[in-house]
């Protein structure tokens, strides 16, 4: 049923086609109509209710599915809309950074806490119609800088993997809030009743939250607080982009620095240096490589709900190198896996065997899940290289058989 307003549209439509020089339907369902009029195009969307100017003075394939799909969040031009904070495509400088196979994949994969994927709604002709469309709202911009590059390029759904950093990098002004959940007290897969106890679901979690917000589009800060039985730790960070795949980079950089202490920021205090180097294999795959420098470093043992009970373990210098990979088999789930070996004072730490993850990731609009098992129940920093051998006082449980279930999920506020 048509509303008054696009009826109204809809006169208006046939009154311009009447002192129109040439008038057209730019889509199969005749509700984008072309018109010319004294030699401008405009395009008018009966269904979208807008009427605006065809760039470059021709009405591009795409222009009806953009009007329909696009333009509650990118503005009927292409202009952005500040409040939703999306970019501006009539930028010359912006489009610039960008290649026909990154507003494609975009459009296909989505951007995760920005953006849906519409792989499964769009075709492949329609998804290039909509890239010649981005493409139209800046017709004279230079694309020759960025015509050699060709690799797509993968987009992370999270700011972690499963407990190793993505380094991706945040809007500025971006509010993410992230919360980690690791069932460390018991197994998953070995041991008795199993099932009778979920996999290890039904006892205590360890729960972690936190919150990242982005200073600029490079620098981003971050807070984080884990639970009083791993220590109590409160972690303080900055990160900073310094490469980009995004603006041809051969590669994505990251540097941050973060202060944790334990006991609510009282007492045990570590302080982090790390480099976070990702690389795109496809746009359906990147590999992660974390070297890290952990200054009074502490082993990984278990606290409990008084302050005195948070031991004093001494403080050790330590070096550990992450390695982590993540795989798209669907445009919006990754599998994802992840060892973190010490190199350094290892076995002062008390660590055996690295620990390492798999896990499955679910990525939507605006925010990620993150299923899967593990052996180390930290998510600090420092802790994340530690291991349930040290935690639990059992030697085995940083083996295959001591893998535990644990979860993520990150959400974008603003």
């Amino acid at each position: 049923m048509r509303t008054w307003p696009h009826l109204i549209l809809l006169l208006l439509c046939c009154v311009l086609s009447a002192a129109a020089q040439n008038a057209s339907f730019v889509d199969a369902s005749h509700s984008t109509v072309s018109l010319e009029i004294d030699g401008k195009q405009y395009v008018v969307d009966v269904a979208a209710g807008t009427v605006h100017p065809a760039s470059g003075g021709q009405v591009p394939q795409g222009s009806g599915l953009f009007a329909q799909r696009c333009a509650s969040c990118h503005g009927t031009g292409g202009q952005g809309i500040g409040s939703v904070g999306t970019p501006n495509f009539a930028d010359r400088q912006f489009q610039a950074k960008l290649t026909d196979a990154q507003i494609a994949d975009t459009i296909r994969n989505g951007k995760s806490g920005r953006m849906p994927a519409f792989s499964g709604e769009l075709n492949d002709e329609q998804i290039t119609a909509l890239t010649s469309t981005v493409r139209s709202f800046a017709p004279s911009s230079s694309q020759a800088s960025v015509a050699e590059q060709k690799l797509p390029i993968y987009q992370p759904g999270d700011d972690a993997l499963f407990t190793l950093p993505t380094g991706r990098p945040v809007d500025e002004h971006a509010l993410i809030a992230n919360f980690s959940h690791r069932f460390a007290f018991d197994s998953a897969v070995s041991g008795p009743a199993r099932g009778a106890e979920l996999f290890g679901l039904d006892n205590f979690s360890l729960s972690s939250f936190g919150f990242r917000y982005g200073v600029t589009d490079k620098l981003s800060v971050d807070v984080w607080r884990s639970p009083s039985f791993i220590g109590r730790p409160i972690q303080l960070m900055a990160a900073y982009n310094i490469l980009e795949e995004r603006h041809e980079a051969p590669f994505n950089l990251t540097f941050r620095v973060s202060l944790e202490g334990q006991d609510n920021f009282r007492k045990n205090y570590t302080e982090n240096l790390e480099a976070i180097v990702s690389k795109s294999l496809t746009s359906r795959a990147q590999i992660y490589f974390v070297p890290t420098a952990s200054f009074n470093d502490r082993r990984l043992v278990m606290g409990g709900l008084l302050s005195d009970e948070i031991p004093d373990e001494p403080g050790i210098n330590a070096f550990s190198v992450g390695i982590g990979l993540s795989v798209d088999i669907r445009p919006t789930v990754a599998l994802i896996a992840e060892v973190i070996p010490t190199v350094a004072n290892g076995t002062e730490l008390g660590i055996h065997r690295p620990p390492f993850s798999f896990a499955i990731q679910k990525k939507l609009y605006r925010h990620a899940f993150t299923f899967g098992f593990t052996t180390s129940p930290g998510t600090t920093v420092s802790q994340r290289a530690g291991t349930n051998a040290t935690f639990l006082n059992e030697p085995g449980a940083d083996t295959p058989g001591g893998l535990f279930l644990g979860f993520d999920l990150t959400r974008r506020i603003y």
